[in-house]
């Protein structure tokens, strides 16, 4: 596993839940767009798999998009996410009234965003953490930047730290 700072230990192991954004973050921000406006996204397997342990082990996650893609609905169905918010104009405000479902602090949620539409949610969190291809103005407001790429592993990298750290003795 990464060397992590205490703190950041600290911060991972406190997860309880685990909230996203999509594009940028699942995917690799690519949209394509068939003739007839249908659209698709290509999601990582491993990614998936990351996603599938923490659901598994009671960790809730949660997906929080500004996109409307029902592809996504059926990827994480699969991966067995129910927490999917698709259309969310307001991402702060959706992921409170989810940890308010769950009573779940906010200081025990990590979030994964790439973008300005993430900013408001990475700056109430516990754990901000973003891929290596986050926007540059985001940077400064993450804890973490994962050194895969969005659509590319940084999901598995953040679900492999936060089981590596909640199994340590």
């Amino acid at each position: 596993m990464t060397e992590l700072t205490p703190e950041l230990r600290d911060k991972f192991r406190r997860v309880k839940m685990l909230a996203m954004d999509v594009d940028g973050v699942l995917t690799d921000g690519g949209v394509y767009v068939f003739e007839d406006g249908r659209e698709f996204r290509r999601f990582d397997i491993k990614d998936g798999l990351g996603i599938k342990r923490l659901v598994d082990a009671g960790i809730v996650v949660a997906v929080i998009s500004s996109s409307s893609c029902q592809a996504v609905v059926h990827r994480l169905k699969k991966l067995g996410v129910t927490e999917i918010h698709l259309g969310v104009e307001d991402k702060a405000a959706c992921l409170k009234e989810i940890c308010a479902r769950y009573q779940i602090e906010l200081a025990d949620v990590a979030y994964i965003g790439d973008d300005l539409a993430d900013l408001a949610v990475i700056k109430e969190v516990g754990l901000a953490c973003g891929p290596a291809d986050a926007a540059e103005e985001m940077r400064g407001f993450l804890n973490i930047i994962t050194i895969a790429y969005g659509g590319r592993g940084a999901v598995r990298r953040v679900c492999d730290l936060i089981w590596g750290t909640q199994g340590e003795s």
